[in-house]
């Protein structure tokens, strides 16, 4: 019943910017208790937490390697959660995986139990 999709991958050079989309669909955005995340796995990683949301929106988290760069929003009207990600570099580059969970206790991919399928991002140099 819970499911999410993420869209909005693709290439770009150095520099640019792309925006991500998380639409969710069985569970309600602005439960809060609620929270989203953005997760990333490139070749030969594991997959770590790029940046989460609580449902409410007034609760966020970004790894250290983002910060500055990337923004994670909500629009409950639409259950959707966006990554907009600006001053990308080539080692933002992996599969980008959006998931939620009812109560995630850390931006972590243990604590989410509901996974998108991913999309794929790749930077060039």
């Amino acid at each position: 019943e819970v499911q999410v999709v993420e869209s909005g991958g693709g290439l770009v050079q150095a520099g640019g910017s792309l925006r991500l989309s998380c639409v969710g669909s069985g569970f309600t955005l602005d439960d809060y208790d609620y929270g989203v995340g953005w997760f990333r796995q490139a070749p030969g990683k594991e997959r770590e937490g790029v940046s989460c949301i609580s449902g409410s929106g007034t609760v966020t988290y970004y790894a250290d390697s983002v910060k500055g760069r990337f923004t994670i929003s909500s629009d409950n009207a639409k259950n959707t959660v966006y990554l907009q990600m600006d001053s990308l570099r080539p080692e933002d580059t992996a599969v980008y995986y959006c998931a939620v969970d009812s109560a995630p206790l850390a931006c972590s991919r243990n604590e989410y139990a509901y996974w998108g399928q991913g999309t794929q991002v790749t930077v060039s140099s």
